[in-house]
């Protein structure tokens, strides 16, 4: 009786911090503060919400990083993103099903792929450090964190307690579609009411008669970001048309809607390098399906999709839209016409980069070895000056040396090998998911001669979660 007695006290503590905690809100001087102080308070519900199904946080983090802003905050080249706290949810639910035993990661070439290119990358911050100084090195560390959400989404989903049935990853899909079809509509009326920029972004612009603007790149830190996304979309468009209609995680009607709203996007963001994505993706698909599909039919679809959208845009848009085509068209036919001769003026100043990186490791060999740290080309000197290869390939040769660069080319060839197995199993799931990302993956490998697209960590995610999707319950269907 005596010990109970002395407990009771405490029974009154939960309710007397919670009426402090209120107190304090309510007496806050400012609402800013008020709003700061009040914020955990929907915090912790939410997470609790986000963790108690193993599916929830994902859909957090792909509604994050495809629909919000980055914070404008001075902190990166675009301010922090709300996505990496999904993501830190994501770390939760991951430990929650170690203690559930509900990971199963067998000892395959793919994983193996994986978790040996992000040591490696993992390993060449502190060479960031070394050569760079701490801030450059640390800002190394977080970007190759940044990349390492990928990675645990692929793990997550594949083999962790993301892994879902059939039903459920197709209706993912769908919301993950109409949420990518939102984000391309807003960067195309972006583009023409050119809204202030959320954050920091990149300086890329259209000199047009009618004015300057800036390049379509919706809540992205750049355009080249939104038009590798509407290539990795268009390339999903694409595989869903060819698949039977019952297997297509959204009707014919949305798909040729969202077609439309993409290739709109794609277009206005007047990257040639996710244009090149696109129709290499696209040939990719139709090799892989040349002995059951209806070419003239498919090309019938495509080109009604395109003349629909490009129809629509002119009759809402008469004169710019005239203007911009002209002024697009332009761009595409010179850089075909002019690509070896004015090599220089068409890749955007991008050869002079590359002289200075091939220049440096020819004077410093032993430095393509093991590189001077990932992602400290663009912001350290330790070269003499920055410089930006816009080369995936070249950054990561003189970043992370010949072994990273190996390390990627094996993991993008166990990506590509994951994804035909995927692509010709018996399993319509796995077959339509597999084409999907063996299609996209081939044109991502062609695009990355033009742009770091392993930084793209907002929408990295994605393709490997279509990935995870395609590879996972291989052994019960093999």
């Amino acid at each position: 009786m005596l010990e109970r007695a002395a407990l009771r006290p405490w029974r009154w503590a939960a309710p007397a911090l919670a009426g402090a905690y209120a107190a304090a809100i309510a007496l806050a001087p400012k609402p800013a503060v008020a709003l700061a102080l009040a914020a955990p308070l929907a915090a912790i519900p939410l997470a609790y919400w986000a963790i108690l199904r193993r599916d929830r946080w994902l859909t957090l983090f792909f509604a994050a990083a495809l629909l919000l802003p980055p914070l404008p905050l001075g902190l990166g080249n675009s301010g922090p993103h709300p996505a990496v706290i999904f993501a830190m949810l994501g770390l939760l639910a991951g430990a929650f099903g170690v203690l559930n035993g509900e990971w199963r990661a067998p000892d395959a070439p793919l994983n193996r792929a994986f978790g040996i290119f992000f040591l490696i990358l993992l390993g060449s911050a502190a060479e960031a450090m070394l050569y760079s100084g701490a801030g450059v090195g640390l800002g190394s560390l977080m970007r190759v964190l940044l990349f390492g959400i990928s990675v645990y989404v692929f793990f997550y989903a594949a083999y962790g307690p993301g892994a879902r049935e059939p039903q459920d990853a197709l209706a993912q899909t769908r919301a993950l579609y109409w949420m990518a079809v939102a984000s391309a509509l807003f960067a195309c009326v972006d583009f023409y009411f050119q809204f202030p920029a959320p954050a920091g972004f990149g300086a890329q612009f259209v000199w047009l008669q009618s004015g300057v603007y800036r390049r379509a790149q919706g809540l992205f830190y750049e355009a080249s970001t939104l038009g590798n996304f509407c290539a990795f979309f268009l390339t999903m468009i694409a595989a869903a048309l060819l698949a039977p209609r019952r297997e297509a995680p959204v009707s014919r009607r949305g798909l040729l809607l969202g077609g439309m709203v993409f290739a709109a996007a794609l277009v206005l963001s007047y990257s040639r390098g996710s244009l090149l994505n696109a129709l290499v993706a696209l040939s990719v698909l139709i090799y892989f399906n040349r002995s059951r599909i209806r070419l003239s039919r498919f090309f019938l679809a495509l080109a009604g999709a395109a003349l629909a959208g490009g129809l629509a845009l002119r009759a809402l848009l008469p004169s710019f839209a005239g203007a911009f085509a002209g002024a697009y068209w332009m761009r595409v036919s010179t850089s075909v016409e002019y690509l070896f001769s004015e090599t220089e003026g068409l890749l955007s100043g991008r050869v002079a980069s590359w002289r200075a990186v091939l220049g440096f490791l020819a004077q410093h060999p032993w430095h393509a070895l093991f590189g001077v740290g990932y992602k400290t080309l663009p912001y350290s000197d330790y070269l003499g000056r920055t410089v930006t290869t816009d080369n995936m390939y070249l950054s990561l040769l003189a970043e992370t040396g010949i072994v990273g660069l190996g390390a990627m080319l094996w993991l993008s060839l166990q990506i590509l090998r994951s994804a035909r197995r995927a692509s010709a199993s018996a399993d319509p799931q796995r077959r339509f998911f597999g084409g999907w990302i063996l299609a996209f993956w081939a044109g991502q490998m062609a695009q990355m001669c033009t742009g770091d697209l392993l930084t793209y960590w907002r929408v990295l995610p994605l393709y490997f979660w279509v990935l995870a999707v395609a590879v996972r319950h291989e052994d019960s269907v093999s």
